[in-house]
């Protein structure tokens, strides 16, 4: 799959207009000082992955289609070669290469590595037990079809991108990991939440725990945990879902010495977060301290980079640019990317322009949800562990929070939590899925369950979310931007799904069962008609996959599987 999309990328790349490019090229060279040296902040250390005038030149002259192949390939040679024989390059071209010119050079300096081997992880089992719970034997059958496809999303680092990681963009990591699929052959951060849970599921209790072992190594050595496992991640990292993971893995293995080994590395996390993504809110006059989104990194995404250029092209100051920037990183930060979510300047009807993204000013919902969520499951890790200072301090960063969601985002009369828009000073109430993630975290007062249920099935139906055939849509903004309608994601299907179940609301319940039934009918369709599953469908027509956005949509799919099994789990076993 990888090599057949490399080979196609090269093809595409063949038939780009070489007029334009040329044009672009000569234009966007000119100012590479301005993008590579002015910079305060960059995505990360490399001088070929991250930076420089060699990243802009091959990127601008779009010798692949998608920005991400480059930023993939391993070093021929190590940089300081590389940017010596680049330097004699552009003297032997007096800086003006052309594309032919470029595409040699990188064929010479690069190449298209297959860095993982293949494996199987070893407690990968094709019929795990719960198949046999499952009492439709259609669903049984998909699923058993779904369950075979983990082997090929089974990734294992090869030794010698381990022991040569210098050339290489890929974070060297020793244990094997299950990544989501198509152009994403790296593991990521909130990917993997989904994805463990369904490998989980399947008994593969040893790869989540070698999953958790990467990660608490990637956060000793960096503080924190990135985007995903390249160097061009660096700069930035994803909804904080560790403790989460970690929580759903003691669950099912009650394995208190992992805990007890790694708990410093889920406390130093948290601490990440609260140490650089916390900002001020002031709402009647009362000062709050909440997180957002924010990637301090002021140059374009290395594996977007052209993109990113093209974003800021109408931008006149190099301080605009660099805001702008940071912004599309934050939005990247957030894992909706790109959304209207974060377009606080959108007129409705009309296709986004990321020119105006402003990702930072909004303080979201969901992201202030998980972290009351983590915060109380730290809480719970420090006294299993009989640490009970440490447990009181993360307890009441939980109450903190949940009272914060409360005052600050939530809207009694919808009954759900708005983003706060923090450069108007007011909520933002247009409908978005994350509106109603404190019923998935479960950050509210207990007392209060059944009537928030009852609120969210009102809101949802308000909006008209429940006469969808494929699912719950990520807002109802035709934007042409991914993580918009007509757009349904597994992860929002499974955060509004579990939350309304979860409030114990008997309607509430309803709703959710008929929504995860929907949800698993539109995938099982999709996948007879394709023999694919994908990372996002369409909310209009049930069995269709999604669309939009800065890529082609992607098969696989890691935590379309891994929804797929927990509501498969809930809804279609005996024993629930």
């Amino acid at each position: 799959m990888i090599s057949n999309y490399l080979k196609t990328s090269i093809h595409l790349g063949a038939l780009s207009v070489l007029g334009f490019i040329k044009m672009t090229l000569f234009v966007l060279i000119a100012i590479s000082s301005l993008v590579t040296i002015s910079s305060q902040s960059e995505s990360c250390e490399s001088k070929i992955y991250c930076q420089g005038s060699l990243l802009h030149m091959v990127q601008m002259s779009r010798v692949f289609p998608d920005s991400k192949i480059f930023v993939d390939m391993k070093m021929q040679h190590d940089e300081k070669t590389t940017l010596e024989n680049f330097d004699q390059f552009l003297k032997t071209t007096n800086s003006r290469p052309n594309r032919k010119e470029i595409k040699k050079f990188v064929n010479e300096h690069f190449k298209h590595f297959q860095e993982f081997d293949n494996w199987v992880p070893p407690d990968f089992t094709p019929k795990p037990d719960f198949l046999d719970r499952i009492s439709d034997s259609e669903i049984r059958d998909f699923a058993q079809k779904v369950v075979k496809i983990w082997p090929r999303l089974a990734r294992k680092i090869k030794k010698e991108v381990l022991e040569s990681s210098e050339f290489f963009s890929l974070l060297p990591v020793p244990n094997g990991f299950v990544v989501p699929g198509g152009r994403f052959r790296e593991f990521y951060y909130w990917d993997s939440y989904w994805i463990m849970k369904g490998l989980l599921l399947c008994q593969m209790h040893e790869t989540v725990k070698g999953m958790l072992d990467n990660f608490a190594l990637i956060i000793r050595k960096y503080g924190f945990l990135p985007n995903g496992a390249r160097v061009y991640y660096l700069n930035r990292s994803q909804p904080p879902l560790l403790s989460i993971m970690v929580g759903e893995y003691l669950k099912v293995t009650n394995d208190t010495e992992w805990l007890r080994k790694n708990i410093d590395i889920l406390d130093k996390e948290l601490q990440y977060f609260l140490e650089n993504k916390l900002t001020t809110v002031i709402k009647n006059g009362i000062k709050y301290s909440l997180a957002h989104y924010v990637a301090n990194s002021d140059t374009p995404r290395p594996e977007s980079y052209f993109e990113d250029i093209k974003s800021a092209k109408i931008l006149k100051s190099e301080e605009a640019r660099a805001e702008l920037w940071k912004d599309l990183k934050s939005a990247a930060e957030s894992g909706w990317d790109f959304s209207s979510r974060w377009m606080v300047d959108y007129v409705g009807g009309t296709k986004t322009n990321l020119t105006h993204i402003q990702t930072r000013r909004i303080i979201p919902v969901d992201l202030n949800a998980f972290l009351c969520q983590a915060f109380q499951k730290l809480s719970e890790f420090y006294t299993i562990l009989d640490d009970h200072k440490s447990a009181i301090f993360w307890l009441q960063k939980s109450h903190l929070w949940q009272q914060n969601l409360e005052q600050v985002f939530f809207d009694h009369m919808d009954g759900v939590w708005y983003d706060w828009d923090n450069g108007l000073n007011r909520p933002r109430k247009g409908y978005y899925a994350s509106n109603l993630t404190p019923l998935w975290t479960q950050c509210y007062h207990p007392e209060n369950s059944a009537y928030l249920g009852q609120k969210a099935v009102q809101y949802l139906s308000k909006n008209g979310i429940l006469d969808f055939d494929g699912g719950i849509p990520a807002s109802l903004i035709n934007s042409g931007e991914q993580w918009d309608f007509p757009n349904a994601w597994p992860p929002l299907q499974s955060i509004v799904i579990f939350g309304l179940d979860r409030t114990g609301d008997f309607e509430a319940q309803k709703t959710a069962q008929d929504l995860a039934q929907k949800w698993i009918r539109s995938n099982l369709e999709s996948f007879h008609e394709t023999g694919q599953i994908f990372e996002k469908y369409n909310v209009q027509y049930s069995g269709q996959s999604g669309r939009g956005g800065e890529y082609d949509v992607q098969h696989g799919f890691g935590w379309t599987n891994g929804v797929l099994f927990e509501l498969i789990n809930r809804y279609y076993t005996q024993e629930k």
